[in-house]
């Protein structure tokens, strides 16, 4: 019974796609829907999106962060204030042109982000610099028309917070774009167990109307890269778009400065692709939702499930506990418990009993621990840290085994056609040479590294003087 649960599963070196499209199906993550491109999150799926939402949420508000909501719909009018913003989405817009059986008299776009909506707000709030800064976010939904979908890793309606602040100075926008970047990429380490390389976009790859874009990227098991968080800083260009201006120290009036930052349920699919395996999720401790499952043998037996419920109940104040206490065998339970990620099994039955003990096995590396039913509480505590602990060196063990370096246009071709994964490689910081190697190569630069190092002397591409290491790679 445990074989066919497991076995339901295509191998990930057959075909990762699959692979990744099995799990999220069949761990109930999610379902597919009547309309194209759009997915329901089920209740397994949005737990994790709740812990995610809630750690998030809990290290903006330190760094104070204000929670927002603004509009979904965006006038065509409105939109069409930032010629780049508009033009660098305008083939993901969706539009709404009737309302009511009444054709509108302007057209409303369905956001497909909010930075000309907090704009318009902030023109009308933002006066004197008595008023800054103004440090905002909302958790919402947006919407984006794309052609190829994957659940979580890119659908048309997605789940997101969107940051979005303003600024007396440049200086102060930009440690602001800085902070936020970190904020993510320590979350992502410290919360996922996912090691990223934090750096700063290509003018070709930044995010439209905006002056710099920075980037936490994060290697799947598969040695494609995932965009994992951005954050933008806008300088002046928006708010002299949207004409923001506050009346400063000296009475001069002068134009304000703006960031905007965000994350999505994309996360939830980097979970499942830098962590799973071919028996389906591993979920890092603290995100999980189940943290411990409690499986009775031979339930049946008197004092088994009693057992089972009071060990739960003593430890619920420290973890999230369940019992499965279902009639199906015990070879199906720990498949099920593999499938679904839950990081700690809890094997418990009438032999453990008269030993005062119970069976801990870890997800991760299935290690089976025998501990003292006097001492579970701690045992456990311990174990969920260590787990999260291997977890993410596992993940950086792989990372850094799967990053490697080329000084020649053929060794980067060799790299991407046979060894999946990043490529460093030096850049003159001329737009040819970055469209070169994406034709000839088939990578794009993900980011130019804050920890920079020096390889080359020369581009890789043109052999003229470099200027800047860039991390590049295959992408989600």
């Amino acid at each position: 019974m445990a074989e066919n649960f497991v076995e339901s599963i295509t191998n990930m070196e057959d075909d990762f796609a699959q692979w990744y499209t099995d799990i999220v199906k069949k761990a109930e993550l999610v379902d597919y829907t009547g309309i194209k491109g759009c997915m329901v999150i089920r209740p397994a799926g949005y737990a994790i999106w709740e812990n995610i939402q809630r750690e998030l949420d809990r290290r903006f508000k330190e760094t104070g962060v204000e929670n927002c909501y603004l509009p979904m719909f965006i006038p065509e009018s409105l939109l069409n204030k930032e010629k780049d913003h508009v033009e660098g989405f305008a083939p993901e817009v969706a539009w709404v042109t009737q309302g009511g059986g009444e054709t509108l008299q302007e057209k409303m776009c369905v956001r497909p982000t909010s930075e000309t909506l907090f704009c318009d707000f902030y023109s009308h709030i933002v006066h004197s610099y008595r008023d800054l800064p103004k440090v905002y976010n909302q958790w919402c939904s947006v919407v984006r028309w794309e052609k190829t979908t994957r659940p979580f890793l890119r659908s048309m309606e997605f789940l997101w917070q969107e940051g979005h602040t303003i600024h007396a100075t440049a200086e102060e926008a930009q440690a602001r774009t800085e902070q936020m970047l970190n904020l993510y990429a320590d979350f992502c380490e410290e919360f996922l167990a996912i090691p990223m390389v934090r750096g700063r976009k290509t003018d070709k790859e930044k995010f439209a109307g905006a002056e710099a874009t920075y980037t936490i990227e994060a290697l799947m098991h598969d040695g494609k890269a995932l965009q994992s968080g951005t954050s933008h800083n806008f300088g002046d260009g928006f708010a002299r778009a949207f004409g923001i201006q506050y009346t400063d120290k000296e009475n001069k009036l002068v134009y304000a400065h703006q960031t905007s930052w965000g994350m999505t349920t994309r996360m939830i699919g980097a979970i499942i692709m830098v962590h799973g395996d071919n028996s389906g999720l591993v979920l890092p401790p603290l995100v999980a939702p189940v943290q411990a499952m409690i499986i009775p043998i031979q339930q049946k037996k008197e004092g088994v499930l009693d057992a089972a419920y009071a060990l739960r109940d003593r430890l619920a104040a420290n973890a999230r506990v369940k019992v499965d206490d279902s009639d199906k065998t015990p070879g199906f339970k720990f498949a099920e418990q593999e499938m679904r990620g839950i990081p700690v099994r809890i094997e418990i039955g009438p032999k453990d009993l008269a030993n005062n003990q119970a069976v801990l096995v870890r997800r991760d590396t299935r290690e089976k621990i025998a501990v003292s039913l006097d001492e579970i509480e701690e045992k456990l505590a311990e174990l969920l840290k260590t787990i999260q602990h291997d977890m993410l060196e596992r993940a950086r063990a792989h990372r850094d085994a799967h990053t490697y370096t080329a000084t020649t246009m053929e060794e980067m071709k060799d790299i991407a056609d046979n060894k999946p994964g990043f490529i460093k490689a030096m850049w003159c910081g001329d737009r040819a040479c970055e469209d070169a190697i994406k034709e000839q190569v088939g990578v794009t630069s993900r980011c130019m590294p804050f920890a920079q190092e020096h390889i080359a002397d020369t581009c890789v591409c043109c052999g003229k003087k470099a200027k800047t290491l860039v991390y590049w790679g295959k992408a989600y």
